[in-house]
């Protein structure tokens, strides 16, 4: 029952991000719906946004390989003197 709420959330706030029918008008074709604003301006707004998915992929990429698989295992890494110190 608890996860109604943010269901709600997540719905008003993706309604909520699509373009008003202003905006779509300022927008180029292929992104024209998407957000609101006026979109980019020329290509090297084109070359900002990909460099920007780009990094965000790569980050994505990295976060999930080292949470799923660590590659510390020496007993005098740092996490071992945090993990030592805890009372078990």
């Amino acid at each position: 029952m608890k996860k109604y709420p943010l269901v709600l959330l997540l719905v008003l706030i993706g309604l909520d991000a699509f373009a008003c029918e202003a905006c779509k008008k300022l927008q180029p074709k292929f992104i024209g719906g998407i957000t609101h604003g006026p979109g980019p301006d020329g290509n090297l707004d084109y070359l900002i946004v990909a460099l920007m998915i780009a990094i965000t992929l790569y980050t994505f990429y990295a976060t999930v390989k080292c949470l799923l698989k660590p590659a510390e295992n020496s007993e005098d890494h740092i996490k071992r003197t945090i993990l030592n110190e805890l009372p078990r």
